[in-house]
């Protein structure tokens, strides 16, 4: 079991490197690992040497969504009578006439090839997030398979910032910290999620206790903040640091706007230690924003919000956020073609051309909003799916939030529920979803919320039952 662990935890110290691990070999690599932990682990619980986590077994309807959701994907790849295809996707129908009149049968999806590699990247996905239920199967491994993730954030922040100070470019010359990524906002959603996950880990360390004095409380608070948890504490502000530096604003403003939201929810649903979580948050807001940011470019960052609504910008500035709105409007015109199928998955590549205006230059790979982006390649039956599978886990993690009262299982719920609003919102104007390395840390986000509701807080070994020990 220790071979899986720390393959899991080499896994994700790889993704980001290789441009997000976008590159067609990181992806194939990334997928062919977790296939391999995923047959040792089913060939060791045959032999008894292993047993399905409470955390699995309470995500069940999830895994099983998330099947549905790829046998959605592969049933686009499917021949069907071509009468059929126009009557449930005509834009597909439409597309496959044209290239071939006389043609007989012919899948949903205009480019199967791309489909498929879609099908191999989401089963990639799925066992991760079912890896990391069925792994992370003690707190002793949650803390370290989280504090793991923080170190490869504050690794990954590092390297944006020596290259942006140093003038140096790791892929593309830019003017904005973006690390081994293809991009600055790429970059920043790794960091939102890592993030999340580093302040969830900061308030599980917060004192709960209520019966001490205001001295009492104050001082635990301090010791909290600035020496058992200042190496959490400085890790947080290193990220924020880089996430300020690349310049995202949309990166920025889902990662304070989650923060902010998350510690709402927070302060109405635990039932007790809101004052620790005001405290926290507080702390992370006067000390990231007005001090830390202060030193690294937090005016610039408000200079490019501010070029937003000014006549005269730059060339490149009003060039890029033009091409980003017409693209929404015409992925929304695509839409009502595709509006129950979609025309495959990863196929807004191929079918995105047919509905550019002709005086909008440029190939768009993607629609910049992973909501656009996956209507148009799954229709209304992909979206959903999708919703149901956040919506879901969503409602876990809060639940967890109100729940339980394990500090750790709680800071754990927290940070599921900020780095899913986090990435919410930060997907109405990029595509996250499509970076191997932050679509798959999402799913450790999701897996998260899931353990934070149901792994046991009490020793001994895990047993296979939705445990309501807290």
């Amino acid at each position: 079991m220790n071979f899986l662990f720390y393959t899991l935890l080499s896994l994700f110290a790889i993704l980001p490197l290789p441009r997000g691990s976008t590159f067609d070999w990181a992806w194939m690599l990334m997928s062919i690992v977790v296939y391999v932990m995923a047959a040792i682990w089913l060939l060791w619980y045959r032999q008894g040497k292993v047993v399905v986590t409470p955390a699995f077994h309470s995500a069940r309807y999830v895994m099983i969504l998330l099947l549905i959701w790829l046998v959605w994907n592969l049933m686009q790849t499917v021949p069907l009578p071509i009468g059929l295809l126009e009557v449930i996707s005509p834009l597909s129908a439409e597309m496959y006439r044209l290239g071939m009149p006389d043609i007989n049968f012919a899948p949903i999806s205009i480019d199967v090839n791309a489909t498929r590699e879609q099908l191999i990247t989401g089963l990639a996905y799925v066992l991760i997030f079912a890896m990391v239920l069925l792994v992370v199967n003690s707190m002793k491994r949650l803390r370290i398979f989280t504090l793991w993730l923080i170190v490869l954030g504050v690794l990954q922040a590092v390297i944006a910032s020596l290259a942006y100070f140093g003038g140096q470019e790791i892929y593309y010359n830019v003017l904005s910290a973006q690390g081994t990524f293809a991009n600055r906002n790429q970059l920043a959603g790794f960091l939102e999620l890592n993030l999340a996950i580093g302040i969830g880990l900061l308030l599980s360390s917060m004192s709960e206790q209520g019966s001490r004095s205001w001295r009492d409380r104050i001082r635990g608070w301090a010791q909290s903040l600035l020496s058992r948890k200042v190496r959490i504490r400085i890790y947080l502000a290193i990220m924020v640091v880089t996430l300020v530096l690349t310049r995202s604003r949309m990166g920025n403003t889902a990662f304070f706007a989650s923060m902010t939201i998350a510690g709402i929810l927070a302060l109405l649903i635990m039932k007790r230690s809101p004052r620790p979580v005001v405290i926290l948050l507080t702390s992370l807001v006067i000390i990231d924003i007005f001090i830390v940011s202060q030193w690294f470019g937090l005016d610039q960052l408000q200079q490019r919000f501010e070029n937003m609504k000014k006549e005269k910008v730059s060339l490149d500035i009003r060039t890029n956020t033009l091409n980003r709105l017409n693209t929404s409007m015409q992925t929304r015109a695509l839409h009502k073609d595709a509006a129950l199928t979609g025309t495959g998955a990863g196929t807004f590549f191929a079918v995105f051309p047919a509905y550019q205006d002709i005086g909008q230059p440029g190939f768009f790979q993607h629609a910049h909003n992973d909501y656009l982006e996956f209507m148009s390649d799954t229709g209304w039956t992909g979206l959903l799916l999708l919703a149901a599978i956040v919506l879901i886990t969503f409602a876990a993690a809060i639940r967890a939030m109100r729940k339980r009262r394990h500090p750790l299982m709680r800071g754990m719920a927290f940070s599921s529920v900020m780095g899913i609003i986090s990435l919410m919102i930060h997907s109405t104007t990029d595509f996250n979803f499509r970076i191997p390395s932050n679509a798959a840390l999402f799913m450790v986000i999701l897996a998260l919320g899931w353990i934070a509701l149901s792994m046991p807080v009490a020793k001994g070994k895990l047993k296979l039952r939705t445990t309501d020990e807290r």
